[in-house]
């Protein structure tokens, strides 16, 4: 009887020991190749050229919630890894395997950055906006976008630069270099002025930047698309009469505050080379990136003899057009008189 139960006894360890390992096993094999991070959404593990191995580890717990995180130190171990770092953006989906994204990082498998931007008006925002999403960073970009000479062969200067800049999406690698940045602009910008476009420009007596600068101001100007080349059509007629533009978007740039919606004679006063009342001619570059629909306008313009517009009365973003001051005055009487009934002061 005792040999019976003490059999019995073996047979239950031996059990219980089998499926302790096949627990273990289980385990060990749903972390490797699924359910290896305790996490609900995506998220990015971000190597650069000065992160260590053992910052990366610490990220795989921090951030990425690894489960077992073990398994990766003995795949690094076993595979030399931590001395073949590949700087990168990797990705780390909810159910990916331990061994999935071990494989992703070991062979730099990185995932692209989506770039895309609009609605930009400063040099300053574009570097705020593009800079943190790669790996050169805000200074990096900032360094390049300031080097003068680096842009002579296109036509440009510091405040021109950013029409190398053209809206849309683009991929690239986080750890592109700013260079390799740059010329993927580049080659964007050089792609847009298309043979046609550079013909219209000939036309019309502008250059690729001064084109871009009127466009940021036709943009900043129109609420509505169908109105761009309505207004471009009337800058340009001030531009070709000698006239200043006074066109209150510049004015805006100029004192830096773009809720403005009333301008006020001290703003006109503002002595910047961007205030369009009191110099003559395009200021030195875009108060904003804009949009090629918005450079399209200006080389499509309209033909007509507006040399004056005011913002509607009823304030529904769309202009009044005039051909001469006495007109104008009306329509700019009708606008004040609306500001001042909803005490708009500002």
């Amino acid at each position: 009887m005792e040999t019976s139960d003490k059999s019995k006894k073996r047979i239950q360890t031996i059990l219980l020991g089998i499926l302790g390992f096949a627990l273990v096993a289980f385990l060990i094999t749903k972390s490797l190749f699924f359910g290896g991070f305790d996490i609900e959404k995506t998220t990015y593990l971000y190597i650069d050229d000065r992160k260590d191995y053992k910052q990366l580890i610490k990220d795989l717990d921090d951030s990425a919630h690894i489960n077992g995180l073990w398994l990766f130190k003995s795949l690094s171990s076993s595979l030399g890894y931590p001395q073949k770092m590949k700087a990168g953006r990797y990705i780390i989906h909810p159910k990916d395997g331990i061994l999935t994204v071990f494989r992703r990082l070991r062979n730099g498998s990185q995932t692209p950055v989506k770039l895309t931007f609009n609605n930009i008006r400063t040099k300053k925002e574009l570097i705020d906006k593009i800079g943190p999403q790669f790996m050169f960073g805000t200074k990096g970009l900032s360094v390049l976008l300031n080097d003068t000479a680096r842009y002579h062969e296109w036509g440009l200067d510091t405040n021109t630069v950013v029409c190398l800049f053209i809206p849309d999406t683009y991929e690239m690698y986080w750890n592109v270099k700013p260079d390799a940045f740059l010329k993927k602009m580049e080659k964007a910008y050089g792609r847009f002025w298309t043979e046609s476009r550079i013909a219209k420009l000939a036309e019309i007596g502008l250059s690729k930047p001064q084109a871009m600068t009127l466009a940021s101001i036709v943009e900043e100007e129109c609420r509505f698309a169908d109105e761009y080349p309505m207004v471009a059509g009337l800058y340009l007629n001030r531009l070709h009469s000698g006239q200043p533009l006074q066109a209150d978007p510049t004015v805006k740039f100029a004192v830096n505050d773009f809720t403005l919606r009333r301008i006020l004679l001290e703003h006109l006063k503002v002595n910047s080379p961007y205030n369009t009342y009191i110099h003559p001619g395009l200021p030195p570059g875009p108060i904003r990136i804009p949009s090629t629909k918005a450079i399209d306008g200006v080389l499509n313009y309209t033909h007509h003899d507006y040399l004056y517009m005011c913002a509607k009365d009823d304030f529904s973003g769309r202009h009044n057009f005039a051909t001469s001051f006495a007109e104008h005055r009306m329509n700019a009487q009708k606008y004040q008189k609306a500001l001042n009934k909803r005490n708009i002061m500002n």
